[in-house]
């Protein structure tokens, strides 16, 4: 059976009448998986096709399906997810909408009440979908611990971004204090959420009144913080401080009424998972552009290099000095430069 045989049993045991769909496939992101939208005028299904033969793709699918599956189950708005085939990495699910947060964001007049909505989404699935939630689950780790922050995160930063899109050949030992220091400050706050890790506006798919999530598979339990940080200093939207502002204490207030007292931790180890978040945007933008060839990621650098120099100059820890002497001389370097990043 190949994948259109697969779609075809599909549609077949689902719609009595017209059964020709038009199949678009949907432009690709940072994952190799591919995605395509099925649809005629009774409506329409994704098909995604994530073929186990590379790397974790076989445990991501696990993943991917059980995770969906709990999620689902607890009200939260992911896919519905109609049909799959795990041997051969097939999965047929209900189709969210064609618009995600990004593209209604930077035109919007309104956005400040989408954002919000969107946060009472996070703070529900945060909540709720830690309960009864199965680490064994989760292909890359049960967990996101210091493991994670050190070494897809900062060692990432320091590999693909420092070294691999400018080019740093000089010692840059002096950072791991940093790293290290940085990991252990975040590694202190509560991780016993669900924590979805990517949770930006490319993964909300807004449709009328209804938000929706995706990307689920790389779900595991974590820190609350982690998530709102991602939501919040997403470069592909751009929030404005006071906007940003804003947002965190709208987030914190609802949370503070679902878990009484947890201000003070929660805020106190803020800016350090903040700083981890932004360490793996510049990392993964990098790797995405520098090794994937994918270069419209460049386009995101300039704007989180200046988001990671704000977290830092903000926080002012002596203990990330290092860091932030280098950042603060890359971005001085990249302003007075013409064109941005183009490697």
């Amino acid at each position: 059976m190949n994948l259109k045989e697969f779609v075809k049993s599909y549609i077949d045991d689902t719609y009595v009448d017209n059964k020709e769909f038009n199949w678009e496939r949907l432009p690709g992101d940072g994952s190799k998986r591919i995605f395509y939208r099925l649809s005629n005028e009774q409506g329409s299904f994704i098909v995604m096709d994530n073929p186990p033969v590379e790397g974790n793709a076989e445990k991501e699918n696990i993943s991917y399906l059980k995770i969906g599956k709990h999620l689902f189950s607890k009200g939260i708005t992911v896919a519905c997810i109609y049909r799959y085939d795990l041997e051969h990495g097939w999965f047929i699910m209900e189709d969210l909408g064609q618009k995600n947060l990004q593209e209604i964001a930077i035109s919007s007049s309104d956005r400040i009440n989408l954002y919000k909505r969107v946060i009472e989404l996070l703070i529900k699935i945060q909540l709720e979908g830690r309960e009864d939630f199965n680490p064994e689950w989760c292909y890359h780790t049960k967990r996101y611990d210091r493991f994670i922050m050190e070494k897809f995160e900062s060692d990432y930063f320091l590999t693909y971004f420092l070294k691999g899109l400018l080019g740093l050949k000089g010692d840059l030992s002096g950072l791991q204090g940093s790293f290290e220091h940085l990991s252990y400050q975040a590694s202190l706050a509560d991780s016993d959420f669900f924590l979805h890790r990517d949770f930006q506006s490319r993964n909300l798919i807004i449709k009328r009144d209804k938000i929706g999530v995706v990307d689920w598979q790389g779900g595991r339990l974590g820190p609350l913080q982690y998530d709102l940080a991602s939501l919040l200093i997403d470069p592909y939207v751009g929030l404005k401080k006071k906007e940003i502002i804003f947002l965190y204490d709208y987030y914190l207030k609802l949370l503070e009424k679902r878990l009484p007292g947890i201000s003070g931790l929660f805020t106190r180890y803020y800016p350090y998972l903040a700083i981890q978040r932004n360490l793996q945007i510049l990392g993964a933008f990098s790797y995405l552009s520098k090794i994937q060839g994918k270069n419209r990621f460049l386009a995101y650098i300039s704007p989180a290099l200046q988001s990671l120099e704000g977290l830092l100059e903000e926080l002012d820890d002596p203990k990330l000095n290092p860091l932030k002497m280098l950042i603060r001389k890359i971005d001085k370097k990249e302003k007075s430069a013409e064109g941005g990043f183009k490697r």
